[in-house]
């Protein structure tokens, strides 16, 4: 049977996507693991955006500042007829900046802008968010990154460069083969001259990036666990949420901060909808998220690998932060 059709009868067993990934995630051998995008529902999306403005998270300030200060150069190595894709763009608020003086590049005609987002809700706060400024016509896509950017490309104006947002630290979040594959997924839907802006969380001292992903008060504590309430919720489980805790750790040979969530006792627990019944011994981890950490130096090489040159970058010295300019060749 050709890999195709068997993923398509495989997917056909489950109720939805996230069920066939729950279920493929909680079986997986040695190390059980569940994929991140699934972090972000409405909840996990609203309680992100409270990281986001943690004193130990400084990655989105960081973001923000170089984009504060440097969005009219971004913007002035682009042309003016410009169509903006976001992939994951979530409130949209950092993307402002970019929007805003592409808008005074273009005094006529507007620049459209289409975040790409799994999360409706997500959508829906980056509509109001961003709806204000003036010549910009924002349209959502509720599809993954790929798919979304595929039919944001097919639908572009005839003469629009296509500029691809790809912000946060996201692209930390695919190992370093992982990384360069998906960069070359977004340059094979691009057109020469198409331009990707990457943002990239850089390397940092341990006891900054532990405090990042595990601070005082919880928070992204409660945005891991909310991946089992919503287990429950969406899938018919019953999963015991008090039996298990949030662990972020470093792991120097990936240069990668792990997200786990680790079991304080024996559990079974059934999950309807992902037809599995699981166990988890005492100590036992769900993998939920990595993020990988670079130097500015290794985008260049990256962007190659994938089919860009790297034109220009901007960095923040404060928390250790790299916006790079990627145009496709």
């Amino acid at each position: 049977m050709p890999l195709a059709t068997t993923h398509a009868a495989h997917l056909s067993r489950f109720p939805s996507a996230f069920a066939a990934a729950v279920h493929d995630g909680l079986t997986h051998s040695p190390q059980k693991e569940l994929p991140s995008m699934y972090l972000y529902d409405e909840v996990g999306s609203a309680l992100f955006e409270v990281i986001t403005a943690l004193p130990e998270y400084g990655v989105t300030r960081a973001e923000e500042r170089v984009l504060s200060a440097h969005s009219a150069d971004i913007v002035a190595e682009l042309p003016r007829n410009v169509t903006v894709a976001e992939l994951g763009s979530g409130s949209g608020r950092k993307t402002r900046r970019i929007l805003e003086a592409l808008s005074k590049k273009r005094p006529s005609g507007a620049t459209e802008y289409c975040p790409i987002e799994i999360s409706p809700a997500a959508l829906q706060l980056c509509k109001r968010e961003l709806g204000d400024i003036e010549r910009v016509s924002i349209v959502g896509y509720e599809r993954d990154y790929l798919a979304g950017l595929a039919e944001v490309s097919a639908n572009r104006r005839e003469g629009e460069v296509l500029l691809v947002l790809f912000l946060g630290s996201t692209i930390g979040n695919f190992s370093r083969l992982a990384a360069t594959r998906f960069l070359k997924s977004i340059r094979g839907m691009l057109k020469p001259g198409d331009a990707l802006l990457l943002g990239m969380d850089l390397l940092k001292p341990l006891d900054t990036l532990i405090a990042a992903y595990d601070d005082p008060i919880g928070v992204t504590a409660a945005f891991n666990l909310n991946l089992l309430a919503r287990i429950n919720r969406e899938l018919d489980a019953d999963i015991p949420l008090d039996a298990f805790q949030h662990l972020a750790r470093f792991n120097p040979d990936a240069r990668s901060i792990e997200m786990h969530l680790r079991a304080t006792r024996p559990v079974t627990a059934t999950i309807r909808a992902a037809k599995l019944t699981v166990e988890f011994r005492q100590g036992e981890t769900i993998w939920t998220e990595s993020s990988h950490k670079y130097s500015a130096e290794e985008v260049g090489p990256l962007a190659s690998d994938a089919g860009f040159r790297c034109t220009r970058q901007w960095t923040d010295k404060e928390w250790g932060f790299a916006e790079s300019l990627l145009v496709a060749g």
